[in-house]
């Protein structure tokens, strides 16, 4: 496993402390609500989870994929739901213009977003381009020294209440993907935007999704993120990035799940003793502590590839997939542990359990992630 610095693991410590002691007791009021408290994410944004991943120069933490990986691990101990609005923002949201910005998107919108001033989300997926991004149908015009863009998005994660979305959008149909596609900063204010409701959806209460309108929207040129006609290559950039923080954020789940399942197994009577005596039992919480420490020592190795500059398109692709099918035999695992108790709302795992699935099918399926890893391994 990689050594943190004593700077990343007082960072851990203190985020830590706060999903624990400050978040997790809100976890069932906002399972209830569909609602985080305000002063959750304000204290969040007091800690500067906001900006964890924006450099100092522009007021964020300015850490590196380790160290973001290390607070999403920590965050996702806590209600998934909490989690995914500071993931959404601080990975793809913000991570397109952060890695491939011009001066100016950087020092219009990274001092805003790393105080939590505005929110970030990324908008790719649309009906007929979720697993085939390649088949995006959103326009992109050039008209002077103007972008306009026609088209919509969905399921897109903070897309309710966020200031800025990095959307990627075709200027180009006869070159495809092979410079036809541009990824542009578009703030919800801009004119021929709009937000449409609010998805109802299985877990990730709090965390909300919506469908987005460009109609005739104009974009100013400097909004180009990147290079125009560029746009899936960064895409490509900022989801590999995204998948690695997101597999770190599932291990953090996965060891919640550990603790919780253990601390009940050690309580539970059955037939006159704890049920962790039954060896069958402690088989069960060997396998989820195994596969979530390889799991957590090879998510870390990517890490630090991508903090490297090495190529790490099939080893992104690896960790989200590990990861994410981790999460979700850990949290069936758990709820099996915990029995029909588990079952019930009251409980922390029935939540971890609902929030686990949607982890195997965004920001890329988990087919799709096979297929990406499969194209590389033939490639080599």
């Amino acid at each position: 496993m990689i050594q943190f610095s004593e700077e990343l693991q007082q960072i851990a410590r203190t985020v830590q402390k706060f999903v624990d002691n400050e978040v997790e007791p809100y976890a069932n009021q906002i399972e209830e609500t569909d609602h985080v408290p305000e002063h959750l994410l304000e204290s969040a944004k007091q800690l500067g989870l906001y900006g964890m991943g924006i450099p100092e120069e522009y007021g964020g933490l300015g850490l590196g994929v380790v160290g973001k990986s290390l607070v999403l691990e920590k965050l996702g101990r806590t209600h998934n739901g909490f989690a995914s609005i500071i993931s959404a923002h601080t990975g793809i949201g913000s991570i397109g213009i952060v890695r491939l910005g011009s001066e100016y998107l950087k020092e219009k919108y990274l001092p805003d977003l790393a105080e939590g001033k505005r929110l970030a989300a990324f908008a790719l997926s649309e009906p007929e381009a979720g697993s085939d991004a390649t088949n995006i149908k959103t326009r992109a015009e050039k008209r002077g020294d103007r972008w306009i863009l026609n088209g919509m998005k969905h399921f897109i994660t903070n897309g309710p209440y966020a200031d800025v979305f990095t959307v990627i959008a075709v200027n180009d149909p006869s070159k495809g993907i092979r410079g036809g596609f541009t990824a542009f900063a578009v703030e919800k204010d801009f004119p021929g935007f709009k937000v449409g409701a609010t998805d109802k959806k299985m877990g990730l209460r709090g965390s909300h999704t919506a469908q987005l309108f460009f109609e005739d929207c104009a974009v100013p040129a400097e909004n180009v993120i990147g290079e125009v006609g560029m746009g899936y290559a960064s895409a490509l950039k900022i989801l590999a990035e995204g998948r690695c923080t997101l597999a770190a954020r599932s291990y953090g789940s996965c060891l919640k799940l550990i603790e919780l399942a253990t601390e009940y197994a050690k309580q539970r009577i059955q037939f006159g003793k704890p049920i962790a005596n039954n060896q069958g039992i402690q088989w069960i919480l060997a396998d989820m502590a195994t596969e979530t420490e390889v799991g957590r020592a090879f998510n870390y190795q990517v890490a630090q590839m991508f903090e490297q500059g090495q190529k790490v398109i099939k080893e992104a692709a690896m960790t989200k997939l590990f990861a994410t099918e981790t999460f979700n035999r850990v949290a069936d695992r758990a709820l099996q542990i915990f029995g029909g108790v588990g079952y019930m709302k009251e409980y922390a795992v029935e939540r971890f359990y609902r929030d686990a699935r949607i982890t195997k099918i965004y920001e890329g399926t988990n087919e799709i992630q096979k297929n990406i890893i499969a194209a590389q391994l033939l490639k080599e």
